[in-house]
């Protein structure tokens, strides 16, 4: 009988930028992983400065072209982002050297985060749309949450599916190039695309798989250069005809998910998988 266990974790303070390993994470019923998302770089249309500085951070929820994101901007991936919760620091750094430490709780801090990628952003992108101002928005305290679809979901994908992929690709595919919150291992490649509607307990906390996980071009970027590098998005569709990896779940129990931690199906606490 092969058990479900939790491979990886990761969490994405800033939306579109470096995604943190997780030893442990909280998830939180209607909300997803706490602190995942929580901040995002909005495309600021303030018709001038003091007007951006006075913002609120606070904005709701939009769709993903309101923010600059990878699968628009790769050249996002190249820069190693890195937030401490406890403190509200945001550090940047490009090839090892510090471009950034500022606070995200500051007007000060934030509004030393908005230029800097703003001006990181005019100066590298190769992109085709044109440069925009940028504001950083969201708050650290779990109020806000910026994910790609209005429903606070979190992402799950398996090492079996990855390990196909990187057979077709004929290389090496970074689990990171997915951006996904938990990463599994112990069930067949392609298996979780199965589990649409099914409840599982996933250390404290429970979870429900909501659908499946449509990609977009970000797949194609590799997590640490910002190359468009593998062209994975149309080999999907090439190869096995859709355009999806790994699912979408909501959080219907809150609990405490920790690496290694197994997932397991319905109250019976009986592995999915044989």
């Amino acid at each position: 009988m092969m058990v479900i266990r939790v491979k990886q974790l990761f969490s994405h303070p800033v939306k579109g930028l470096t995604p943190h390993r997780e030893t442990r994470v909280d998830l939180r019923a209607g909300h997803g992983i706490l602190g995942d998302r929580a901040f995002a770089l909005l495309y600021d249309l303030a018709q001038s400065e003091t007007q951006s500085e006075t913002a609120s951070p606070i904005v709701p929820w939009m769709k993903k072209k309101s923010f600059a994101m990878q699968c628009d901007r790769p050249e996002l991936a190249a820069l190693a982002c890195e937030y401490e919760p406890t403190t509200g620091v945001l550090t940047v750094r490009h090839e090892d050297v510090e471009m950034l430490a500022a606070e995200t709780h500051t007007a000060i801090g934030r509004t030393q985060i908005s230029q800097f990628f703003t001006d990181y952003l005019t100066t590298v992108s190769e992109s085709d749309i044109a440069p925009r101002p940028l504001r950083l928005v969201g708050v650290g305290d779990g109020t806000t949450r910026y994910p790609d679809r209005e429903a606070m979901h979190l992402s799950l994908v398996s090492t079996a599916t990855l390990e196909n992929l990187s057979q077709v690709a004929g290389q090496f595919v970074d689990s990171r190039r997915f951006r996904p919150n938990i990463v599994i291992e112990g069930v067949s490649a392609w298996e979780e695309m199965d589990w649409i509607g099914k409840e599982f307990e996933i250390g404290t906390a429970r979870i429900q798989i909501a659908a499946r996980l449509t990609r977009c071009l970000n797949i194609n970027v590799h997590p640490d250069t910002g190359e468009r590098d593998l062209p994975l998005f149309s080999m999907l569709q090439e190869t096995f005809h859709h355009k999806d990896t790994g699912v979408l779940a909501t959080v219907i129990q809150s609990g405490i998910v920790t690496v290694g931690d197994c997932l397991l199906r319905d109250e019976s606490i009986v592995p999915l998988s044989d």
